[in-house]
């Protein structure tokens, strides 16, 4: 009964972004933004921390205006969410029209060797209209997610992934039904930039700390042959740019483990890139850092 009541409450709170004009929906996505900002005390504060300490550890960041960035951040968060309201209502059409799509031309080099493609991207932009609109604009694909607390608000968000031309591959038991998309010469959208536990990756630099980093993509992509494209979305004036780039050139090192951690590192290294071109529009409310100890900096293959 809960879960009812909280689709009921997302339904009421969405109504209005739903049915105003496309300017004042996104304006009132930001202003929810900010609200969450004032408002969530704990998610600013991790925003916060994670933002000061990578000013320290990152030099390319010693010259930006903390509290500027962060403001943006939140209203980026608000205005992303009104944009996925008004597509999953079936009034964004404006919203994926205004989106370019750059270097779509990698993605046909890499179909063409026909083992399939694995696209690598993160918490970036809006990486839910990014996988919208490369399914409708390029190929459809199979997106690697943990499915929502709520399983009502799951299946809504679910139907209309598959009404874009997405699949949906949950984490648990992920592995199976990626080979099969592959081998199929399918397309699977791996987020690679949330903190993962000690059996599942290794401790890498990461804007000049260490944290722990998913190992899954380069298994998969050595496993399988399938080709890895770094794939993102940022903002551009009122619209967005996708930037599709080449197929990312795997470690020759003969070493398994060590290969996979180079492999890792370079995959990660267009997030890094990404987050210092566009720092307003990465997720910095997530705990990216946790559980790095000293002892894992010291011995960054995580082993």
């Amino acid at each position: 009964m809960l879960r009812l009541l909280e689709v009921v409450i997302v339904i009421i709170l969405a109504t209005p972004i739903i049915v105003l004009p496309l300017k004042i929906s996104l304006k009132l996505g930001e202003l929810a933004g900010l609200a969450f900002f004032y408002f969530s005390g704990t998610r600013r504060k991790i925003a916060e921390d994670n933002l000061r300490k990578t000013v320290i550890s990152d030099k390319t960041f010693s010259e930006i205006d903390i509290s500027k960035i962060l403001k943006e951040n939140f209203k980026n968060y608000g205005r992303s969410l009104a944009e996925v309201i008004k597509i999953y209502s079936g009034s964004g059409k404006k919203i994926v029209e205004s989106v370019r799509i750059e270097g779509i031309e990698n993605y046909f080099a890499a179909k063409e060797k026909g083992k399939g493609v694995v696209f690598l991207t993160g918490h970036c932009g809006n990486w839910e209209l990014l996988a919208l609109v490369v399914s409708l604009k390029v190929s459809p694909i199979a997106v690697v997610a943990r499915p929502l607390d709520n399983n009502y608000l799951n299946k809504i968000v679910e139907g209309v992934r598959r009404k874009f031309g997405n699949s949906v591959i949950y984490k648990r038991g992920a592995l199976k039904p990626i080979m099969q998309t592959l081998k199929k010469n399918g397309f699977v959208g791996i987020l690679m930039d949330q903190a993962v536990v000690r059996s599942e990756g290794f401790v890498i630099d990461f804007l000049g700390r260490g944290a722990w980093t998913t190992k899954m993509p380069a298994l998969i992509i050595r496993k399988t042959g399938a080709a890895a494209l770094p794939v993102f979305i940022h903002r551009n004036g009122d619209g967005h740019t996708i930037t599709i780039y080449p197929e990312v050139k795997l470690s020759e090192i003969e070493d398994r483990e060590r290969a996979l951690v180079e492999d890792t590192k370079t995959f990660t290294k267009y997030i890094e890139n990404y987050i210092r071109e566009h720092p307003a529009e990465w997720l910095w409310i997530h705990r990216r850092w946790k559980r790095v100890t000293h002892e894992n900096v010291d011995n960054k293959n995580g082993s």
